[in-house]
């Protein structure tokens, strides 16, 4: 069985999937045993055969050379760009998290590495009807994972980076540390933002991206180590 870890961002669209993806590669690069799993897609494309196109799924598949199926690396894929429970809704295909907790194992006996991918940020709702009310932090809980943030570099991120690991900590979900996405050397207000929120929180940046990068700057035992 192998180790995971539970990448979340501050909000949409920090880079999320973009960081994921050299996260993976960087692993991988190092000849490590490293795997993609996300749960639920939303506002995936569909191709003219009618069928959904997962394309964050796919684009870590891409970069970091993985060979599952798109099956394979997610569980449920909806085409309306809403939040998955309200793409559920509309699709009349609720998560059944039994399925996601399946797939989720079967995914990690098959690596040493298993990166899990949340959906937008760590309030995001996966599930809301009669049956049951499922926030994406009651996922990280139930599978025992500890997260990884992902923030974007400027400004606002102190604001949204402490209110993440706030809201991570009251759950019980260990933090694993924060990782700047879009983050430019010599900037004074990125680098002010680096500082305090270390300052802040206590918990480390343990690398930076900086935009259009193709590898992450992060030693492959350091990253392998986030990992349980």
């Amino acid at each position: 069985m192998g180790k995971a870890l539970f990448i979340t961002g501050t909000g949409t669209d920090v880079g999320k999937t973009y960081v994921t993806a050299l996260i993976v590669k960087r692993l991988r690069d190092a000849g490590l045993d490293a795997g993609y799993y996300k749960a639920a897609i939303s506002g995936a494309e569909k191709l003219e055969d009618g069928s959904l196109y997962a394309g964050d799924a796919m684009y870590v598949k891409e970069i970091a050379e993985l060979t599952e199926t798109q099956e394979e690396l997610v569980s449920y894929v909806y085409e309306a760009a809403v939040s998955p429970h309200l793409a559920a809704q509309i699709n009349n295909d609720p998560i059944d998290f039994d399925v996601v907790e399946r797939d989720f194992r079967r995914a990690l006996a098959a690596h040493d590495y298993l990166t899990m991918e949340g959906s937008g940020g760590i309030i995001c709702p996966l599930r809301w009807d009669k049956e049951h009310h499922v926030i994406l932090d009651d996922l990280v809980r139930r599978l025992k994972l500890g997260a990884l943030i992902v923030a974007d570099a400027g400004l606002g991120t102190i604001n949204a980076a402490v209110l993440t690991i706030e809201h991570l900590r009251g759950r019980g979900i260990p933090v694993r540390g924060i990782i700047l996405n879009r983050f430019h050397e010599g900037d004074i207000m990125e680098e002010d933002n680096y500082a305090m929120i270390e300052e802040i929180t206590g918990v480390k940046i343990v690398a930076t991206v900086g935009s259009g990068d193709e590898a992450l700057d992060m030693d492959a035992k350091k990253l392998a180590a986030l990992y349980e």
